[in-house]
This record gives C-alpha cells, structure tokens and sequence, in this order.
C-alpha cells in the first residue's frame, strides 16, 4: 500500500514572537516494511536556518530557527510512503514471556537495542497497579506473543474511547481508575504494564488510516496521528506492533513516524519562543492511497 500524508500544524499566538528554535518529528523514518518514497517539510514564515539529523533512537529529526518576528506558525509534512507489514510470528511458536524477560534484563547480543525499552520513563513509568492489570494475560510459560495480543484485546473492551477526558500529562494510575481514554492513554497503560512485569515496550508515533461513515464523503484533515505499542518478542522474532485502541496486530493502515521511550521523546512538534504569549492550535491531517485517489480523479 503507498500512502500520501499530508500533516499540518499551525499556532496562532496572541503576541508577537521575536525568536523561536523548533525540534519536529515530522519525517517517516525508513524502514525494512517502510520505504520513504519521498518526504519535505515547508514552514510559514521560513525558517532562517535548519538541520535535519538522526535522533538516539533513530528517528529523523529536523530543527528549525526563525529569527523574524512572527504571530502564526505554520508546518506543513507531506510524503509518501509504501508499507508493507510483515505477517507476524504464530503466536504460540514465540518464547515464553518469562525468557523474553530475561533476555532483555541481560542485554547479550540482540537483546541490548531492546533493554532501554524495559525502564521507567516520564510518561510511561511502570506502575505497578498497571503490571497487575498486564500479568492477567501472562500466566506462566505462556508464548509471549500469545499474551500481548490478550492484553491488546482487553485494553480495547475494558477501556471506553472518549475524548476530552485526559490530557498528554495524565498519569497511567488515573487511566487505570477512569477506565476511558484516547489512544495514547491505552499506549501508555500498555507500555507501563509491560515494563512492569519485564518486557521491554516502546512508543510508536504516526499515522492510521480513518474511514467515513458509509454513505458519506471522506472530509478532509479527518485523519489522525496516532499512538501505538511496540512490543519485543525475543532476539529472532524482535519487534511486534499492537494498536490497542482498536485491538489489531498492526498492518498496513498505520504509517511509522518514529518511537521512543513515550511521547516526550517522539512529539512532532516542539518548541522554544522569546515572545508569544497564549496561543491557538490547529491540526490537520490526510492519509490516502494513492491508489484512490487515481480512482476518483479517473472516475
């Protein structure tokens, strides 16, 4: 499946600013089931200067300064990309989880890139309360992958999706007690228990595909970014990624900007101001295949 995203991101501040440095995850990064078939960023007003590097955990990073005086921001991401998700390992021919475990608490050859995912971070520290809900899944000697997809599944029926009600700084504990969410509430709760018990779990950052309601015209900027869970499986069959949100093995409607410990690390858009003050948001995003669109401009 090839993909065109389009992601734009516009602040409208309530005074001037003078002086602004910017860090942007805005770049899908290249991968053995994703392959960039081109990507840019442009800025309103442009940037005066730029970098574009390779953060610690692999991801393109870009940085921007602008130093004219300015009251609206505006970055515009536009790719392509084509995916094609391997199928994943039979969940009952993967490790007991117990071993997948201890192959990341010992970090030998393969496991090393994955022990990083096994400890707290800000946003995704491992709660305890959240190990207890995680181990329900995990009795012991159970293939590891076997038990992440049950714990995906019950994320997905336990927790009610709303919006409104959590912020980027509410704590997994308050999650665990309200029961609803968005998605990177489900993403963090998931990621906390995993860590809790043992298994390395990563934040993965990017897009998913949304469908109208039958009958009805797509809308345009009605996609989303959106929030998943990266799971190791052990030295062989390494990284899986489940949606708890809508309790999938990932495929081919999700694209990958980046991952990290939690959001903290993958934010799409960050910045520092000299001036400012308060400040509006808006933020749309359109995820298409190319291949519909063909269709409908033939059509």
């Amino acid at each position: 499946m090839i993909y065109r995203v389009r992601h734009t991101t516009r602040y409208a501040y309530g005074s001037t600013v003078d002086l602004a440095a910017h860090m942007l995850h805005l770049r899908p990064r290249d991968l053995p089931y994703q392959r960039v078939v081109s990507a840019g960023i442009s800025t309103l007003p442009e940037a005066s200067r730029r970098q574009d590097r390779v953060d610690h955990f692999g991801n393109a990073v870009t940085w921007l300064f602008i130093d004219a005086p300015h009251d609206v921001f505006e970055v515009t991401a536009e790719a392509e990309i084509e995916v094609r998700y391997p199928d994943p390992p039979a969940a009952e021919a993967t490790l007991p989880w117990e071993q997948v475990a201890a192959l990341a608490r010992a970090g030998g050859p393969g496991a090393w890139q994955a022990a990083e995912y096994r400890f707290d971070s800000p946003m995704c520290p491992a709660v305890a309360a959240a190990g207890a809900y995680a181990a329900e899944s995990f009795p012991a000697g159970r293939p590891v992958l076997a038990g992440l997809v049950e714990l995906n599944r019950r994320i997905r029926t336990d927790f009610r999706f709303r919006a409104g009600v959590t912020d980027l700084h509410t704590p997994v504990a308050e999650i665990l007690r309200r029961r609803e969410g968005v998605c990177q509430d489900f993403t963090n709760l998931m990621i906390s228990g995993l860590r809790a018990i043992g298994l390395p779990a990563r934040y993965m950052s990017g897009y998913i595909r949304t469908r109208p309601p039958p009958g009805q015209p797509r809308r345009r900027g009605a996609d989303q970014s959106h929030a998943w869970v990266g799971a190791w499986l052990g030295p062989e069959d390494q990284w899986v990624e489940l949606d708890p949100t809508n309790d999938v093995v990932v495929r081919d409607e999700h694209v990958v900007l980046g991952w990290g410990r939690d959001y903290g690390d993958i934010s799409p858009v960050r910045g520092v101001m000299l001036g400012g003050g308060d400040h509006g948001l808006e933020i749309g995003v359109d995820l298409e295949p190319i291949e519909e669109e063909e269709t409908a401009a033939g059509g």
